[in-house]
């Protein structure tokens, strides 16, 4: 029956994920290793955000609001915005969107090398993938992808950018809006840990869309909740397409009090602006400069996946760029950890 299955699923893998610590461990016998694989935020949850959470454990016999109303209040009095949407995760949001605007065969252009999710889920529905390489230095062609993506319905670009780190200037953005016929989904995961504010934007242009996640700065990757700026023209469209309930009473919960806790998020971002500059000054591989919570490093003459082994080795798990497509195989991508984490990775990747 596996003649049942899609082509395009036949021709390409799914998501590469990196290997898990714990394998690490009993492969090698470690008993303490440093998570620098995920770009996770190393941080516990915040207090309000635990407490929220539990208490919502005592609903989950019942299905959660449909229309998110306790984390839209939240994110309405936190932001200059009026216009939300969520999902399960970031990807959850993307998958939403494509399903919402693409139909089988029309056009979305990704900046590559990027996120590889952006081409699964716009191959998942059906469309015709075009990809536009970036610079050498990393930095957006913004003419080039301007002429792929004249006529695309959608066209994505991640800033700060997974897994190079950089971030695209507004007025490229804006240049890039102005330029196109569709929408532009710009995908800021990261940008709490970056200077740059795309949001005054979202006043002038109706075919932007800005992703957003709870999982980095605000410590909840593991209850998956993503969300996006829209404009006014899209929530409606966006709830007709997406899955009912998809983001649970826990999570919801747990993100609204998570977004009242300033504090929290300050501290670390703090920490992360500390270990990005430590790390560009003591490792002895050229390190890229960053707007995220992690760095990517040149680590040739070795291939990504063999300094990803030889970090194994000495206890440390960081992600292998091999699989990002239009990257050449000397890069690996690390995130800012805790204090000892952190410690251990610029010792071992400087004793390679």
């Amino acid at each position: 029956m596996e003649r049942l299955v899609r082509s395009c699923y036949k021709k390409k893998g799914g998501y590469a994920f990196a290997r898990k610590a714990e394998d690490i461990a009993r492969e090698y016998g470690i008993t303490k290793i440093a998570r620098l694989a995920s770009n996770e935020n190393p941080d516990p949850l915040s207090p309000l955000a635990l407490k929220a959470a539990q208490e919502a454990l005592r609903t989950v016999n019942r299905y959660p609001d449909e229309k998110v109303n306790v984390l839209m209040a939240a994110l309405r009095t936190h932001y200059p915005h009026e216009h939300f949407v969520t999902g399960v995760g970031m990807d959850g949001v993307i998958e939403t969107i494509f399903r919402t605007l693409v139909e089988p065969g029309e056009k979305v252009v990704i900046s590559n090398p990027t996120f590889s999710f952006y081409n699964l889920a716009a191959m998942g529905q059906g469309a015709e993938v075009a990809t536009v390489l970036r610079e050498k230095d990393f930095s957006v062609d913004t003419k080039k992808l301007i002429r792929e993506a004249k006529d695309a319905k959608v066209t994505v670009l991640c800033s700060p950018n997974n897994p190079t780190g950089n971030a695209t200037p507004i007025s490229d953005v804006e240049e890039i809006l102005e330029s196109i016929e569709g929408l532009l989904f710009l995908d800021n995961a990261y940008i709490e840990f970056s200077d740059i504010d795309y949001i005054p934007l979202m006043k002038k242009h109706e075919n932007l869309v800005l992703g957003r996640t709870m999982s980095k700065v605000y410590s909840l990757a593991g209850l998956r909740v993503g969300y996006a700026f829209t404009p006014r023209w899209l929530p409606p469209w966006y709830a007709r397409a997406g899955t009912p309930f998809t983001v649970n009473s826990v999570s919801m919960a747990a993100a609204a009090a998570a977004l009242s806790d300033n504090d929290h998020a300050t501290r670390y971002i703090a920490h992360v602006r500390q270990w990005r500059k430590r790390f560009a000054e003591e490792i002895r591989y050229p390190v890229m400069p960053s707007d995220a919570n992690f760095v990517m490093i040149d680590v040739a003459p070795h291939t990504s996946d063999e300094m990803v082994e030889e970090l194994a080795r000495k206890g440390v798990v960081v992600r292998s760029c091999r699989s990002f497509t239009g990257l050449e195989d000397h890069y690996i991508r690390a995130n800012v950890g805790e204090d000892w984490e952190n410690e251990q990775f610029i010792a071992g990747i400087n004793s390679v």
